[in-house]
């Protein structure tokens, strides 16, 4: 089942974006630029509300492409073609590789699980993923925190209904910021679920060897 992941930078306070609606603070280097390339490659489509989808229109504008490095020439190669959902209640149309959302998150979602294709589902924006993790619909938080304090604005997380316990999966210090993938704790239940049931029990008292030879083969 492709998994649905909600990947952003984040203030090491905990925000987006700043109270003043900027998030310069938060304009990658090279070397977190290249991580965040290569993280793309892994996302097979890619959801998000109007002010996301609105913002990352700058790398489908033509004028801007054309002074493009070669970084950037190949994020917006990955980026452009890669399908895209925009959940919207004012957006009539949108352009690209897009399509508005005809359904409601859940029932999106679902339907995208249930797709055959590689990737997973990437999630953007605080509103569209604090309404997802509403749903418990995350399974893999991806944060990259920045070594500043904006002191309010959008937060990262702004789901509050309950607690959601994590498994840390990777950690990796870049020059200025540290990257952190957590994984939701039931996905780890799942697995150990799914092994132990796996797992082949004790054997009957009295059973012979040559009918143990035949029970199918567990990895």
């Amino acid at each position: 089942m492709r998994s649905v992941i909600y990947s952003m930078a984040v203030s090491l306070d905990g925000y987006i974006v700043g109270p003043d609606g900027g998030f310069g603070w938060a304009a990658p280097d090279e070397e977190v630029f290249r991580f965040s390339i290569e993280e793309i490659q892994g996302v097979g489509v890619h959801l998000m509300g109007r002010r996301l989808y609105e913002t990352m229109l700058y790398w489908e504008t033509g004028d801007q492409v054309s002074s493009f490095d070669d970084s950037e020439r190949e994020w917006a190669a990955l980026w452009n073609p890669l399908p895209k959902v925009v959940f919207s209640t004012t957006l009539t149309e949108v352009r690209g590789n897009a399509r508005l959302a005809s359904g409601g998150l859940a029932e999106e979602i679902e339907r995208l699980r249930a797709e055959p294709g590689e990737g997973s589902i990437a999630i953007g924006g605080a509103t569209l993923a604090g309404q997802a993790a509403d749903l418990d619909l995350i399974d893999e938080y991806r944060v990259r925190v920045y070594p500043v304090l904006v002191g309010g604005g959008t937060p990262f997380y702004p789901q509050h209904k309950r607690q959601a316990d994590l498994e840390l999966v990777e950690t990796r210090t870049f020059a200025r910021v540290v990257y952190l993938h957590y994984r939701m704790a039931r996905q780890a239940r799942l697995r150990t679920t799914v092994a132990s049931a796996s797992r082949p029990g004790p054997e009957p008292p009295g059973r012979e060897q040559g009918i143990r030879g035949v029970r199918p083969h567990t990895p």
